[in-house]
């Protein structure tokens, strides 16, 4: 594990010098100093030593010096004032008593920068303060896998050099709250690309200003790969600079997310398929695509898929084994939530759902709610899948 450790860090010097260098804009005051804080006090990353390596990297290639520390005694009023940014990398536990977290709270009131890195949301539950700073605290994870991020501001510096969607392997942490409504959410998951996401509307990087300073987050950085990204690192460099104030950036949040997902629309009258809340039942009688009209299609194994409703995060279920209204309102993917895709040979999909083995069909051509309650596939069994 050192050897692999070692290489990679040795990979990263090289990697890093060529692809991550970036001008500072000339109106803005220059990065110059940075600290780097990975103080533990639960679960250790064995990627923390690579991220110190990649930050001081980052460091030689675009003119800032990096203090790395695990000393929470770094934390008074005097000694924070050097640094433009405070980068809590893969912090957890209680990593600071309360006369440093004072200090903190001052650096961050006196116009500091706050660079939180994966597990800087398992860091100090007690504190409500830092709960606000890093936005949203750690629930959850599922197993280490490949996802599609979709970006959603590319005009922040951190991340305008993405695509529009980026897919990766790390450690996707779900949240305890959904931060959207207090930051600018940069960044966030397809959850329909991977198993295991638990949000619906599923912020994994942002930034926002806060209580005088300024705050940038990123729920990657988990694996020791990561650091030899350089779509990664030029991202985190970005943050340094947002957090800093070393270049100008947008945090204000916006409270709608970037609309994705997949709409179905029924062959039998061409309408959309709705699913206003948890209480009605799903009708095809919309004539354009709003959040009510899109659904993640959750890969659940054995080809089969459960539909999430992007207006409120709850899964579709064949309510009644079947014999009811389809309608979204479970928390979670079972039997009665779980749909075979049936492609047929015009484009066309069908839905059969595995608690009855039944298709789903647009009662009425449409005027009636959605239920699984036919054994073949004719017209108001068709729907078409439009994405985006």
């Amino acid at each position: 594990m050192r050897s692999r450790a070692l290489a990679l860090i040795t990979g990263l010097a090289v990697l890093l010098a060529t692809l991550v260098a970036l001008p500072a804009p000339a109106s803005a005051a220059p990065l110059t100093k940075v600290l780097v804080f990975s103080k533990t006090a639960g679960f250790r990353h064995s990627s923390i030593p690579t991220g110190i390596a990649a930050i001081r990297q980052l460091g030689t290639a675009n003119g800032f010096s990096v203090t790395a520390s695990e000393d929470a005694a770094q934390f008074t009023t005097a000694n924070l004032a050097q640094y433009q940014a405070v980068v809590f990398l893969s912090t957890t536990g209680d990593v600071l008593n309360a006369t440093q977290q004072t200090a903190f709270e001052s650096y961050i009131a006196s116009g500091g920068g706050y660079v939180g890195v994966h597990a800087a949301a398992d860091t100090e539950y007690d504190w409500p303060w830092y709960g606000g700073l890093v936005g949203a605290w750690f629930s959850s994870h599922p197993a280490i896998q490949s996802a599609t991020i979709r970006v959603e501001d590319r005009t922040n510096p951190s991340t305008a050099h993405l695509s529009d969607t980026w897919v990766r392997s790390d450690e996707w942490y779900n949240y305890r709250t959904n931060p959207r409504s207090n930051v600018r959410v940069l960044a966030s998951l397809d959850e329909s690309s991977y198993s295991g996401g638990s949000m619906g509307d599923h912020p994994i990087t942002w930034c926002r200003a806060y209580a005088g300073g300024r705050a940038w987050y990123t729920g990657l950085g988990h694996t020791e790969e990561s650091y030899a990204d350089a779509n990664f690192t030029r991202m985190l460099l970005g943050g340094l600079r947002v957090a800093a104030g070393a270049v100008a950036a947008d945090c204000t949040p916006r409270t709608t997310p970037t609309p994705t997902g997949t709409s179905l629309r029924a062959r039998a009258n061409n309408q959309y398929v709705s699913a206003p809340n948890a209480t009605t039942s799903l009708i095809a009688n919309r004539s354009a695509i709003g959040t009510s009209e899109r659904f993640d299609l959750v890969d659940v194994g054995g080809g089969n898929v459960a539909l999430r409703a992007k207006v409120n995060g709850m899964y579709v279920a064949a309510e009644n084994a079947g014999a009811a209204p389809l309608i979204a309102n479970r928390a979670t993917a079972g039997a009665w939530e779980t749909f075979q895709v049936v492609r047929n040979s015009d484009g066309t999909v069908s839905l059969r759902a595995l608690v009855n083995n039944r298709y789903v069909a647009a009662e009425n051509a449409g005027a009636a709610a959605l239920i699984a309650n036919r054994t073949a596939i004719g017209q108001w069994e068709k729907f078409d899948l439009v994405t985006g």
